[in-house]
């Protein structure tokens, strides 16, 4: 009895160990990955103030040129292709500094991705421990949902709208807030009856009795 306790609290202390381990190093990787997105952006804005030194720098040339031109005026084709030449070796050096921040730019948004991610998988694995999910679901033309506002969802005590994707906009969940074909509804609560919602949004099957709608009394 008493090696068999013994072994159980090993294996809990293994266990608990391991999950501390992966706890210590996600959080290093998010640190990691942010001290990145920092260093990135500095480096952005770096290369977005040369662009506005060389601008600066070709119009100085360009003034100086004009002015000498006014004042000596025996040789104005000269004066003409030296600032043709500066300006030719300003859009150079500014193509190279746009793309080299194009670069950054791209590097930035798939740490963002990244992080995103992250914090998608660790919000999934909180709402999976307590029986919960979140779904994505989009509104099927002739679908229930379709005309419908928000107040009519069909939904237990725990579900709830998160976000309303339509188009390019966020809308916010308000209660006359009415859904039509091709929105993107987020939702938030128990995955039964997460799994019962898809109907509702996409017409698969038929909507089980259980549920009730907000403001209708059975």
């Amino acid at each position: 009895m008493t090696f068999e306790l013994l072994g159980r609290v090993h294996k809990e202390l293994s266990i608990t160990g391991h999950a501390f381990y992966e706890t210590i190093l996600s959080i290093s990787e998010l640190v990691n990955r942010k001290v990145q997105i920092i260093r990135l952006h500095w480096q952005a804005s770096t290369l977005l103030q040369r662009i506005d030194d060389v601008t600066a720098e070709v119009g100085q040339q360009i003034v100086v040129q004009v002015s000498d031109r006014l004042q000596d005026q025996s040789h104005p084709d000269s004066v003409v292709g030296v600032i043709d030449q500066t300006l030719a070796d300003a859009i150079s050096r500014v193509q190279e500094l746009k793309q080299t921040l194009i670069g950054v730019d791209a590097e930035i948004r798939e740490l963002k991705i990244e992080t995103v991610h992250q914090n998608l998988l660790s919000l999934q694995q909180d709402l999976a421990l307590r029986s919960g999910g979140i779904e994505r679901l989009t509104v099927v033309r002739g679908a229930a949902a379709a005309g419908q506002p928000l107040s009519a969802l069909p939904q237990g005590s725990s579900t709830s709208v998160a976000a309303v994707l339509r188009g390019p906009f966020l809308l916010a969940p308000t209660h006359d807030l009415q859904f039509r074909p091709g929105d993107i509804v987020v939702l938030v609560g128990a995955q039964t009856e997460l799994d019962q919602l898809v109907s509702w949004f996409a017409g698969q099957r038929s909507f089980t009795a259980s549920f009730t709608r907000v403001g209708v009394e059975e």
